[in-house]
């Protein structure tokens, strides 16, 4: 039977194995660490990108070890497909996987199992102190191995996955990549069990989710159903009077902020903003935006905060309400009004100083009719009627609250449209409630004798 060979350790190497420990280091100690590791690392850099966190193994006070941890990379093939995201999971959850950028045993501390016995420290508390540090715990690990010089024998011992080779590219810049010709190993290795299902699920844990708190949410749409959208929306009135290559068209800007409304995105000018630069690179091509010719690559400028200001202010309201609805009746068929239910009600909008708008939406299909703003010193129900007139009611119930139980209403409803309604009549209307008295009344005595008979019998 064979046995498995050990190293035979002195006990000065055995006490150094039992006695290490791992701590982060504290910001004084920063500067000398960082000229440590670029004194003795074979990269000797210092350099790293996004969250980072540095580490100390030590054992009686004296260094053994340096380790850092920064950011993930921002696009691996073999990574993305052993996790099994997609990439606009990947966009957002990618500040949860973590880079072991440097792992430096100190010269005189090469002591066998050593580096397995300080990255198995170091494993243990790396989420917990990122969430500490960075305000969101980590559930993936990943680092790079140069062929080359070493064999991964640490990240295989405690418990690394080998995922294959490198493509020979670095990244130099934002989805701009250079060929190093370098390739490397990729090892991964899941922080806590399940962590794959967690970063492809649905919904985060609490200790995972603020990294997605401050991000707008991602643009449902599809490029091709925003080139759609665009077609809609090619004909509104421009106020521009000379369009620089550098603008973009009133289409596109209608497009995104249709699309961030529906991802229930608060409409200022600093949210569509916002909303408009998490687009990915092919829906902003879909949407025309204009091309950043100062890069290599395809990149676009997405519409600043005051394009969006400026877009708010001057927008022709009427004729995108118009462009709205055909957009509509493509999406959802043309609306039948026979058997229609509709609500008619005004409201005041969020965030718009007091603005008030009534509107008007079918109730049997679940789709807007219109809206209309209720004008300064008025109340809503001129905006109804204005609503109801610019819809087919042909065939179609309509309801209301008390406030719009008028006369007026009541007959653009009824000889105008064709529609039928249904009002309510509160008690504080004694003039609707005397009418409604004497309608009553004069329907009783238009019963005959028999017929009130059977009404009495049954109220």
């Amino acid at each position: 039977m064979k046995t498995r060979h050990r190293p035979v350790l002195s006990d000065e190497q055995r006490q150094v194995l039992t006695g290490v420990q791992v701590r982060l280091i504290k910001p004084e100690e920063r500067e000398e660490f960082d000229t440590l590791l670029i004194k003795e690392h074979y990269l000797h850099s210092a350099r790293f990108v996004g969250e980072q966190l540095r580490y100390l193994a030590e054992h009686n006070g004296q260094p053994v070890a340096l380790v850092v941890w920064s950011a993930g990379a921002y696009k691996l093939k073999a990574r993305e497909e052993w996790i099994g995201w997609t990439d606009r999971q990947k966009k957002r959850r990618l500040s949860l996987v973590v880079n072991n950028s440097r792992f430096l045993i100190l010269e005189g501390f090469h002591i066998p199992n050593l580096a397995s016995r300080i990255m198995k420290l170091n494993v243990e508390r790396l989420s917990a102190d990122w969430e500490k540090v960075h305000g969101h715990a980590v559930l993936i690990a990943e680092t790079f191995v140069d062929p080359e010089l070493f064999r991964g024998t640490t990240y295989r011992a405690s418990g690394w996955t080998l995922l294959g080779e490198t493509k020979g590219f670095a990244r130099s810049r934002r989805d701009f990549y250079e060929a190093h010709d370098k390739v490397k190993q990729l090892w991964v290795r899941e922080l806590k069990p399940g962590a794959r299902t967690v970063l492809r699920g649905r919904n985060l844990p609490a200790a995972c989710a603020p990294c997605e708190a401050d991000r707008p949410p991602d643009c449902l749409q599809t490029p091709k159903e925003m080139e759609q959208m665009k077609v809609f929306f090619g004909n509104l009135p421009e106020w521009r009077t000379r369009l620089r290559s550098v603008d973009h068209s009133l289409a596109s800007l209608v497009a995104v902020t249709v699309c961030a409304m529906l991802c229930k995105v608060c409409l200022g000018q600093r949210d569509l903003a916002a909303f408009a630069r998490n687009l990915t690179r092919e829906q902003m091509k879909a949407l025309g935006f204009p091309r950043d010719r100062s890069k290599r690559i395809h990149t676009y400028t997405p519409p600043s905060e005051s394009t969006f200001a400026r877009f708010v202010r001057h927008l022709d309201n009427e004729a995108l309400q118009r462009a709205l609805l055909r957009w509509l009746d493509q999406l959802l068929g043309k609306r039948d009004p026979a058997g229609d239910q509709i609500s008619v009600d005004g409201k005041e909008l969020l965030n718009s100083q007091g603005l008030q708008v009534a509107s008007a939406y079918s109730v049997t299909q679940g789709r807007w009719l219109g809206s209309a703003a209720v004008k300064e010193d008025s109340n809503e129900i001129p905006a109804v009627q204005e609503v109801l007139r610019k819809i087919d009611l042909d065939g179609s119930l309509v309801t209301a609250d008390a406030l719009n139980t008028q006369s007026q209403t009541a007959r653009i409803i009824v000889q105008e449209k064709g529609g039928d309604y249904l009002f309510t009549v509160k008690g504080n209307q004694p003039g609707v409630a005397k009418e409604v008295q004497q309608l009553q009344a004069s329907l009783a005595r238009a019963f005959s004798p028999s017929g009130q008979n059977f009404q009495r019998s049954h109220l």
